[in-house]
């Protein structure tokens, strides 16, 4: 059966040409937890090409057969649903593995006689989609062999046509992100590179244009008129984990607010694009990236918290600090909370604060964008004996349960006239049957389409740093405002709930 979520976009859903997509750095925990388990899916969904290959390139020295076992694990492990054993072993006949040192010239060429070896034997004319499950620190040399070993091609009506796949984090600021973009374009165009961020395979995500702009009754009230404020919150239970090195280096606002959340809320803010092509819905992105408020240096202390947990408790089950991980250095200033009040600085938004905010070792995994819409006149109700009427809240859950509620406000049965607040829910499992697919499904059978709608482009990527950098500067050299404190197992520090407190706001879950 053909999975319906995958039939976004109508035209979109015709077929990939034969592919063989190369994934460098194949042997690591990526490609078996997400990658492979999600090609496996589309075999099963009937999405995948009739001729693709996938072959992995990594360092070590492994043969085909022990690199299917290595993914077999995976698959077992992590997929969305049970694939057969004879299911697998039809896609297992589609799997190498080639040894790929990054800085050795001569590892790309033996890749590309494989690459044209396989396309005599099963006579398709495979375009090259290369996945680079890298570290950002070989995304260069491995560009650079790629074309010098003739595996690129710029044009896009040649035989084979190529891609390329990144993954975050795509730089550490402005300038290295700046520096990242110019070294993949001096042989891939810009076209040709998807820069991933799994958070826009996410189905609610994607979702969120066609709940805007297919419903006349929401879009002419999405504007300052309307909604008072909104609400984006990324919250996470567990800790660092095995990522302690990187996290540190990181921290949370590098590793989600700047991808994640602001793409999200991009999305969320767009005017209504020309089309649904790609660069139309990325042009629209990016004057809203553009139209947030820059942040000063008196605006950081002002409209940002950030914080980093101690001891505390998730789940009934004590967990220590962070400072307390392992691999996590002593006295560590790297904070795993932070919150920020963003403003969108042109018509459609002018006066309309978007809180954000993301944390690690909170009491539950969610995230959630919620749009508070302002107070109707009060003066109908006013001597029904009590105070304010609440205001209607539009949640729209990204994860881990998917769907959208309002809250509004309805009289409740009896003789007394009276108002409570109601909630009407829909649940994306309950309304459509069948369960949602992994976002790396959509991303990467829309990267083997050359579809390019759901990755980031270069600007975009440019003017989140340009929006943080600031606030990263700041915090990271004047040491303002300070490093606060909060149990594990809480909702973060007070001070976040102060953040919103002095303009009468307070967080959805606190």
């Amino acid at each position: 059966m053909v999975n319906p979520f995958l039939e976004t976009f109508g035209e979109k859903t015709s077929s990939a040409q034969p592919t063989a997509l190369v994934i460098c750095g194949a042997t690591g925990d990526l490609t078996q937890r997400k990658l492979i388990p999600a090609l496996c899916n589309l075999a099963e969904d009937g999405y995948l090409p009739s001729q693709f290959v996938v072959i992995g390139a990594a360092r070590r020295e492994l043969s085909d057969k022990e690199f299917i076992a290595h993914l077999k694990e995976g698959v077992d492990k992590f997929s969305r649903r049970k694939i057969s054993d004879e299911a697998w072993k039809k896609f297992a006949k589609n799997i190498f593995y080639h040894q790929l040192r990054f800085d050795h010239p001569d590892d790309y060429l033996a890749l590309k006689v494989k690459l044209e070896e396989l396309s005599d034997t099963r006579k398709a004319d495979f375009n090259y989609l290369y996945y680079l499950a890298t570290s950002p620190n070989f995304f260069g040399v491995i560009a650079e062999n790629f074309d010098s070993a003739g595996l690129i091609s710029s044009d896009q009506n040649s035989i084979h046509k190529t891609g390329i796949v990144v993954e975050k984090p795509f730089g550490h600021d402005l300038e290295t992100a700046h520096d990242l973009n110019e070294k993949l374009r001096k042989h891939f165009a810009e076209k040709q590179i998807f820069r991933i961020d799994h958070y826009l395979g996410k189905e609610t995500v994607q979702n969120i244009l066609a709940f805007r702009f297919s419903n006349g009754i929401f879009e002419p009230l999405w504007n300052y008129r309307y909604i008072d404020h909104i609400q984006i919150s990324v919250a996470e239970t567990v800790g660092v984990g095995s990522r302690a090195e990187y996290f540190d280096a990181t921290g949370v606002v590098r590793d989600i607010i700047q991808n994640h959340v602001l793409q999200v809320l991009s999305l969320l803010c767009i005017e209504p694009p020309v089309n649904l092509d790609a660069d139309s819905i990325r042009d629209e992105k990016v004057k809203v990236l553009k139209s947030i408020r820059r942040f000063s240096a008196a605006d950081v202390t002002r409209e940002t918290v950030r914080a980093q947990y101690v001891s505390g408790f998730i789940d009934d089950k004590q967990v220590g600090s962070y400072l307390d991980e392992k691999g996590v250095p002593t006295g560590s200033h790297t904070e795993t909370y932070a919150a920020l009040a963003l403003h969108i600085d042109n018509w459609r938004w002018s006066g309309v604060p978007i809180y954000v905010r993301t944390g690690k070792r909170l009491p539950k995994r969610i995230t959630e964008i919620t749009v508070y819409f302002k107070r109707p006149p009060e003066a109908l109700f006013r001597d029904l004996g009590f105070q304010s009427m609440e205001q209607n809240v539009l949640a729209i859950q990204v994860q881990p349960k998917e769907g959208i509620s309002l809250k509004m406000n309805s009289k409740p049965p009896g003789p007394k006239m009276r108002v409570q607040p109601v909630v009407m829910e829909f649940n994306y499992g309950h309304s459509f049957g069948v369960p949602s697919p992994e976002a790396y499904e959509r991303l990467l059978l829309d990267a083997m389409r050359s579809d390019s709608t759901l990755f980031t482009r270069d600007d975009e990527i440019e003017e989140s740093w340009d929006i943080l950098d600031p606030i990263l500067n700041v915090w990271e050299n004047d040491n303002v405002p300070p490093l606060y404190r909060y149990d594990a197992g809480s909702w973060g520090p007070k001070e976040a709930a102060t953040l919103l407190r002095k303009r009468e706001h307070r967080w959805r879950r606190l």
